[in-house]
């Protein structure tokens, strides 16, 4: 059966799911970030000397990873809302269930980077006369950081593709666009098409801007 690609359709369309890739990259963005933030504290926790602060720090990480990010979506937004006794809005679900998905996987970049320090600086620093939170601030967390962004940035473009679940909650992010403006052409060649070239064309800008980060970084040792 000979089939007719139509322009019409890919260009139509793209307005439309410029307007889910915005919302994809703001999902993202703020998802991550939170995830750095809680995720370099749960990093910090793995490797703890304080027993209560490591089992609570593993026991969140290896929930987290142990359980899939879509059943974490549909947790926060069917089931949580039945406990607090009110809607959660789907824009706020999904930025809880991916930040805290994406935190449980930072922290295990974070431990393995902070692993990899030499010891003796830790020993240096304690011997300086430094707390151990002051040398693990100033001396261990900017240097794991410096190791560690190639790794972050592959977390950041794992995530962007994975925020296309939050189109089972009805948030429109790109795949829900894509979904729409099939239910409406029947062109499913040509959206998803156009869906796919849209994640490859933010995919390959982060990638580059990691790669030249940790060229940057390597030059400055």
């Amino acid at each position: 059966m000979d089939y007719t690609w139509s322009w019409d359709v890919v260009f139509s369309s793209l307005p439309v799911l410029a307007q889910g890739a915005w919302m994809t990259i703001r999902l993202t963005c703020i998802a991550v970030g939170l995830g750095i933030l809680i995720g370099t504290f749960l990093g910090m926790g793995r490797v703890s000397s304080v027993k209560i602060i490591f089992a609570l720090s593993s026991s969140y990480v290896h929930f987290i990873r142990g359980t899939p990010l879509l059943v974490q979506l549909f947790f926060i937004y069917y089931a949580l809302p039945i406990v607090l006794g009110r809607h959660v809005p789907p824009f706020a679900a999904a930025i809880v269930a991916m930040s805290l998905n994406s935190a449980a996987y930072v922290a295990e970049i974070v431990r393995a980077g902070i692993q990899s320090i030499d010891r003796g600086q830790m020993e240096a620093a304690r011997s300086l006369g430094m707390t151990y939170q002051q040398a693990m601030l100033y001396i261990i967390i900017p240097q794991t950081f410096k190791r560690i962004v190639p790794p972050l940035g592959n977390e950041f473009i794992a995530m962007l593709k994975d925020s296309s679940l939050v189109s089972t909650i009805a948030l429109e992010e790109l795949v829900r666009k894509g979904q729409i403006i099939y239910g409406r052409t029947y062109k499913s060649f040509e959206v998803w098409t156009a869906v796919a070239l849209f994640f490859l064309l933010m995919t390959l800008p982060i990638t580059a801007l990691v790669n030249y980060t940790e060229r940057r970084m390597k030059a400055g040792d």
